[in-house]
């Protein structure tokens, strides 16, 4: 099953990777597929001292930890979603958070979920129809029951 990634969940797998949402991203190898736009590791670059001032990692420890939850995420270009996929997403979150168009593009070109724990972007999106989002919860539920199959 593949999932995009978004950065408000990336924030908080690097500020705690002993959490549910690093343990999602770093235990689900096999269950879950985790994509995500390329131009989401120059995001977390630029707040690399916010990071830093809240977790207190030193440069050295904030570089490893990201390596760790980089590493079962695929990193891909935005640059091949189609235009008219791109236009959809803006008008479908312009009014909510501009900012995650391109997750939302990604969702849709991949035909897959969005893993975002942004309440009000879900809220937003599930009021104008749009159910290709998933919560943190609802996917350790999923990975929960793909576990119990094998």
């Amino acid at each position: 099953m593949r999932i995009i990634v978004d950065a408000n969940i990336m924030f908080s797998a690097i500020l705690n990777t002993d959490g549910k949402i690093g343990d999602i991203l770093l235990n689900s190898h096999n269950i879950f597929e985790f994509v995500a736009p390329r131009f989401l590791k120059e995001e977390i670059r630029k707040h690399h001292k916010k990071i830093i001032d809240i977790s207190g990692y030193s440069n050295a420890e904030l570089l490893e930890i990201e390596d760790k939850v980089y590493k079962p995420i695929s990193f891909l270009s935005e640059v091949h979603i189609p235009l008219s996929i791109r236009i959809s997403s803006k008008h479908l979150v312009e009014d909510i958070d501009p900012k995650d168009v391109v997750y939302i593009a990604f969702a849709k070109y991949f035909r897959c979920k969005l893993w975002s724990g942004d309440k009000v972007l879900r809220k937003g999106l599930i009021k104008k129809g749009f159910t290709s989002i998933i919560s943190t919860d609802e996917l350790f539920k999923v990975r929960e029951r793909k576990l119990l199959r094998k």
